[in-house]
């Protein structure tokens, strides 16, 4: 085979890469074992303990912060002080030291993606994260490519705006 032809082999198989992940999420079903065993259907689920008190500013931005040590420490300074992962945020605390939680819901760095729009229009967090409030361990549920993001934003009831430049740099 000649250099040419690997060459164009090689361009073609990364456009067809970029393409396929452009319609799919590798990362739909993705669940990564955190710092920290947490139970979002025992804190949001049963506790009704809405998104936006552990994650703080979730309007205000393109991310939605995750929880710091002190949140965590507003309730666990009292509540189950004995359990083994309540013990690890507490030498965390003792520490200084943050929680290093692993990232689930993450999109391609080419994409621009505030949560102030959606949340504005009285979205809410499950329409894209899923019933959060019964997961023990989060997880993606929706596929998180363009081609759902323009789904949604062509709803009539959205009447979100679908230009390129909206969600790209």
């Amino acid at each position: 085979m000649n250099a040419r032809y690997l060459t164009i082999t090689g361009i073609l198989m990364l456009a067809a890469a970029i393409g396929f992940s452009a319609c799919f999420n590798p990362r739909q079903g993705y669940a990564p074992e955190q710092p920290i065993a947490f139970s979002h259907q025992l804190h949001a689920g049963i506790n009704e303990i809405p998104c936006g008190y552990c994650h703080v500013n979730p309007g205000e931005g393109p991310v939605s912060g995750v929880p710091s040590v002190n949140t965590c420490m507003n309730c666990h300074s009292q509540v189950k002080t004995d359990s083994p992962e309540i013990q690890k945020i507490h030498k965390s605390w003792r520490d200084g030291t943050p929680i290093k939680w692993v990232k689930v819901h993450d999109l391609p760095d080419h994409v621009q993606f505030s949560h102030t729009p959606h949340l504005n229009r009285g979205m809410d967090c499950s329409e894209c994260h899923g019933a959060v409030n019964r997961m023990d361990v989060v997880e993606v549920t929706n596929p998180f490519n363009m081609g759902w993001c323009v789904d949604c934003h062509r709803q009539p009831q959205h009447n979100a705006p679908i230009d390129c430049v909206t969600c790209h740099y």
